[in-house]
Order: C-alpha cells, then structure tokens, then sequence
C-alpha cells in the first residue's frame, strides 16, 4: 500500500522517463536526491523527502514572527490526492497535523517505521522519556540526520540477529539509556545515529488536540493563541495506545539492563565424570570384580579405563569363574604386572602353564591361593616359590598332586612366609612340614586338616623354630598329647584348633590353657574326653578367652555352670550334641554369665523349645542356637530382604 502514498520510486521511474522519446505533458518531474535503499517505493519514507531540488542543503528556517502563519507541513508537497490519502492514514487534521509538525520540528523526528509509540506525559514531576527502539533523542538545534529505510536487511550490514524489547521504559530525552550489551552494540554500530521517534497520535487524541489549540474566542492558532510549539508541549498524554499495546503478551517490562532480556542458560546437571579421577577410584574400589568388569566398565570408555587401573589389578579374586583358562591368566598378568594376590580356587580350567606363566609375570606377589585345584601339581607351587620370593601366604588344601617337594622349595627359598594351609594334602608328611617350619621362621598361622601323615614331629618342629606363631590347627591328623604340649612354647598363642585329636587328654589341654596367656579362642570340638573338670579349669584359667567350642564332647550341666560361674571373659558357648544339656544348665548359664553372647544349643535334646523361648524373651542379649531359633532367623532376614511365601502351591494340592 505504501505504492500509493509515497513518491514513484527514483529508480524505477528515471528509468521509465529515459525511456520515453517526447516528454510529459505538463508535468516536471523534480529530481530525487534522496532514495531509500530499497529499490522502489516505501511508504515509510514518503514524509522524508522534501520537494526542492536542493533539499540536501536545506537551510534553517527564519525565526517565526508571533503572528506569522505556521510553517508548511513536512508533506504539503505532495499533490492534493496524496496529502489527503496522508491525512486518513496519519487520522490529523489540518489543525492538529500543524501542530504535530511544529512539535516535530524541534529535534526534526521523523517517522522511521510504522511502530510509533506514545509521547511525553506532561510537567511537572519532569516527563518520563517516551519509549522507543532506538537511542534517546537528538537535543533541539541537532540537524536531522540522513533518512533510511528501516526494512530488514536492506542496507544494513550482516550481523547476528539482536533481540531488543518492544516497550523500553527509561529511554528518551534526558533519560539515561542503559548501555546494550555486546552483542546488542555490535549490530547498532551499522545502523542510524541514536534519534528518538515521535510518537504517532491517534483519532482521539487528534480531537483532543483540536479543542485545546481553540482559544476562549473559537479562534484556531491565532495571533492571541498559543504557538504550536507551546500547544504541543502542553499536550494530554497519549496513552490509549500504551495501553492497548501494555496489554500485548509479547510486551513485557524489561529489565534494567537489556542483556538481561536474553535468559541466562542454565547451569549444567551434575556429572559424577566431573568428579576427580581419585574419587571415582575411590568409589570403583568398592566394587567386586563382578561388578567393576561386567558393569562399570560397560558404562563409557572413560569408566572402563578406570576399571583398568592398576589399583585394582593388585588383588584378583577369579575363584569358581571356569571361563578363567592359562590364556586369560596370561593376558591378565602380561597387562597387571603388580598383582600381589590372586586366588584361582575351584578353576577347573587353569593348568600349571598358566600358574608358571603368571607366576613369571608378577615376581610381586605375596599371597596366592589355590583351593580345590586337583589338577595342579608340584610344578605351579615350584614355580610360584621360585619366581617370588617375597611370598608370605600359600593356601593349597585339597591339592591331592601337591607332595613334600613342593614344599621343600617354599621352605627354602621363601623365608618370608608367614601364612600356610595345606588341609587335605594327603601326601604330605613330617618330611616337606620340617624344612618348612626350619626355613620360614616368620610363620604365624598355619592349618593342617586331615593330613594321616602328619605327626607329632611336626607339632615339635613348628612350636620350636617359629615362635611367632598365632594360630595352630592340627584338626584330624595324627596328632597326640605329646606332640600338643609343645604348643605350650608358644606365648603369642591366641588361637588353637584340636578337633578330632583322638588321643588328647584333659591334662594337655588345661596346661596349655594355663601357659598360653593370650589364648583367645579354643576350639575342642570331637573329643569324647574332654569332662567337665577341664572345662572348669579353663573357665578359671582362661583370662583372656573369648570363644570355647565343646560339640559332641562329654560335658553335662555342670560344665555350663561353671562357665558362667568363673568366666568373665567368654562370650561363645557351643555345647551342640552334648546329649546330658538340660534346661537347667541353660538357664544357669544365660543367668549368671555376665559376658555370654552366644550359646549353642543344637540337637541337645533334653533342653526344651519352651525353656528356650523364655530365655530368648528374658535375655535378648543372647543368641541362642536351636533348630527352630535357627529357622526363625533365617525367615526374618528372608522376609526383610522381600520374600514372600508362595501360596500357588499348597492351593493346587487342596481339593
């Protein structure tokens, strides 16, 4: 529509009359000297240009004299059909338009687009500044600066793209405008200079405009009347379309500064890859095997180098994996070289190949661990003795290859051992035991279950040259009396496991208990000769034990009397299988031991469940192990770990 208000377009019209042999008839047509940068006609810029010739050198105008007639309108140049088109779009009268353009010429504001905003609210307090989007405007006196077209794109030089507010409030003459942000002045700095718009009245405002230029007298602007300049000033605000436009959604207040109308982004979610290599070790530590290589190690390649830390590469626990063969073992110790334990028990599929091959791989290793391994012989146990001589704990049980040269080379080449479990062994006997106990003198524990070879001999050599020793277990091998009374050599003796010593008699016991000060725990279980006489002495003589186990021994009430009576420091009982336990003995002992925790009760079968229900109610500081105790723990954890009983069934089997 802009086609119709402004005039033809400099280009496409010169062009047009170029091109025309004879002239127009009657009409001049004045030369443009000012175009928009678009390539045709605009109807923004129509009150832009001005009608002379030499309107680029457009002179101030001579001070108006008090009754001087107004000065003509910025577009009484155009022709009649287009000034009167003007005057609907703009919605002025002849009276209100001279006033409007009186107001305008004090700082030569021009519209520069077709969204015009409302004007200054009238003195006193001091007018806030019309609002605009562009910078505060010119002060009076400041020559207009050159017109362009406000089109997007035209002329302008590229930039990223500027999100400014519709509605800036504080901007205008004499109001500070806040500084643009960076990006904001980087577009700014191709565009206009900073001018303010005037404001475009509406209908409303335009008759209220014509009543307040009327004197008392009904005369328009006349000589007794107020200038324009002056009736401009004193005009009612505009506010109908501030309103209308406040009530726009897209209008909103902005904030003082203008970059913060773009929102801030948003801080980032927490990322637990943001957290310090050490931590997640830390956490990754806590992890099994299982979990770090089958799970963590999935998440992301980050997590799985993580995994592949040598920290955790030290102690492997590949026991009852059967996918664990000589050439996983091989990859495993060719990529960890400072493995320091390991235990392959129950691996079927690994042979002394893959022992030897890792045990040349990590000459570090201290700990090794073979339960169960049958097809191991004395080939890996050498090797691993040869090629670590650091080692400090072998258990092997139930290596039915494993013989007295294997261990001859442990005892002499491995002097810091201090930890060893052969049970099961059967072809080992005092020969490989002896150069053992000889050559590792650091020993500290060392177990012996089922082992028919093993004698006294042993029991000699072992309590001679290793007084460190700790923990001694000799369950079921053929061992007696004479052999036992040398552990009384031992002072650091705080463990002892005499299961199954068939000729263990009452006096070798209770003058080790006497001996071994620091005996915390003994454990006589299968002795049918062990009385109660001797466990009387051990409940007075024990100082410092802790733990006495009594299954299937020859003890009636009195022994469990007499724990509670002179004991003060044992805190597990198991009589299990002593048939002459009654409901007295239980209850005199749960009465008077002040330090009792636990008393086994299985398969006593003079001891009533009734009698044991009120001892679980009257002391439940103690735990009391009976058949039915012992299923209603294990239903409780059940239940609190979620299970539910499955009733489907016991419904299928009613009729």
């Amino acid at each position: 529509m802009g086609h119709f208000f402004s005039r033809k377009g400099i280009h496409q019209n010169a062009d047009r009359s170029r091109r025309r042999s004879r002239p127009l008839r009657g009409k001049v047509v004045p030369p443009r000297h000012r175009s928009c940068f678009l390539r045709g006609p605009c109807m923004l810029c129509f009150l832009v240009h001005s009608a002379s010739p030499s309107a680029r050198e457009e002179q101030p105008p001579p001070p108006a004299h008090r009754d001087s007639p107004p000065p003509p309108l910025l577009y009484a140049s155009l022709k009649a059909p287009e000034e009167r088109a003007a005057r609907r779009l703009l919605r002025l009268s002849p009276l209100a338009a001279a006033a409007w353009e009186a107001r305008s010429r004090r700082g030569r504001r021009l519209l520069l687009s077709g969204l015009l905003f409302p004007s200054l609210p009238p003195p006193p307090p001091p007018p806030p500044p019309p609002r605009g989007f562009l910078a505060p405007a010119l002060q009076t006196g400041e020559a207009s600066a050159e017109m362009v077209c406000k089109r997007k794109g035209v002329g302008l030089p590229a930039c990223p793209p500027c999100k400014q507010p519709r509605c800036a409030p504080g901007t205008g003459v004499g109001a500070e405008s806040p500084s643009p942000p960076p990006e904001a002045a980087g577009c700014q700095q191709g565009a206009l200079p900073e001018s303010h718009l005037c404001p475009l009245p509406c209908a409303s405002d335009c008759a209220k405009l014509e009543a307040s230029l009327k004197d008392p007298g009904g005369e328009e602007g006349g000589g007794r009347g107020a200038p324009p300049s002056e009736s401009a000033s004193q005009l009612p605000e505009l506010g109908g379309r501030e309103k209308q436009e406040s009530r726009e959604p897209d209008c909103e207040e902005p904030p003082e500064n203008p970059g913060d109308c773009c929102p801030e982004p948003q801080p980032p979610s927490p990322d637990i890859n943001q957290l310090p290599p050490s931590i997640l070790l830390k956490i990754f530590s806590n992890l099994s095997l299982n979990e770090r290589c089958l799970s963590a190690s999935l998440v992301c390649k980050y997590w799985r180098d993580l995994c592949l830390d040598f920290q955790f590469w030290k102690q492997l626990d590949l026991s009852s994996r059967q996918q664990v063969t000589d050439e996983l073992l091989e990859k495993i110790a060719s990529r960890s070289q400072n493995i320091t334990e390991i235990n392959i028990s129950d691996c079927r599929n690994i042979s002394d190949t893959g022992v030897c091959v890792l045990a040349f791989r990590c000459p570090g290793l201290l700990r090794y661990t073979a339960y169960r391994c049958k097809q191991l012989s004395d080939t890996s146990i050498i090797a691993v003795a040869s090629q670590c001589p650091q080692l400090q704990k072998v258990h092997v049980g139930n290596q039915d290859k494993l013989t007295d040269e294997g261990l001859k080379q442990l005892g002499s080449k491995c002097r810091e051992l201090k930890d060893i479990h052969f049970g099961q062994c059967y072809k080992i006997s005092d020969e490989g035991m002896i150069v053992i106990a000889k050559g590792c003198l650091k020993l500290q524990r060392i177990y012996m279950q089922e082992n028919k070879s093993v004698t006294d001999q042993s029991v000699k050599a072992f309590a001679e040259h290793c007084p460190q020793l700790q923990y001694v277990g000799f369950m079921g091998c053929s061992v007696t009396s004479k052999g036992v009374i040398h552990l009384t050599n031992l002072r650091n003796l705080s463990s002892l496991d005499l299961r199954h010593i068939t000729e263990l008699d009452n006096e070798t016991v209770m003058e080790i208990v006497k001996r071994c000060k620091n005996l915390a725990s003994l454990n006589l279980c299968l002795n049918w000769i062990i009385n109660d006489r001797c466990v009387e002495v051990i409940a007075k003589e024990g100082q410092n034990l802790k733990e006495l186990y009594l299954v299937s021994c020859k003890i009636t009430d009195y022994a469990l009397i007499a724990i509670g009576r002179y004991s003060m420091t044992i805190e597990t009982v198991d009589v299990g299988w002593c048939k002459e336990i009654t409901d007295q003995g239980a209850t005199q002992i749960a009465q008077s031991s002040k330090s009792l925790r636990y008393l086994g009760l299985m398969r006593c079968d003079k001891v009533n469940e009734v009698t044991v229900e009120q001892l679980v109610q009257q002391h439940p500081h103690i735990t009391f192990s009976t058949v039915l105790q012992d299923c209603k723990r294990t239903l409780e954890r059940a239940y609190q770990m979620g299970w539910t009983p499955n009733t489907s069934t016991d419904s299928k089997l009613l009729p």
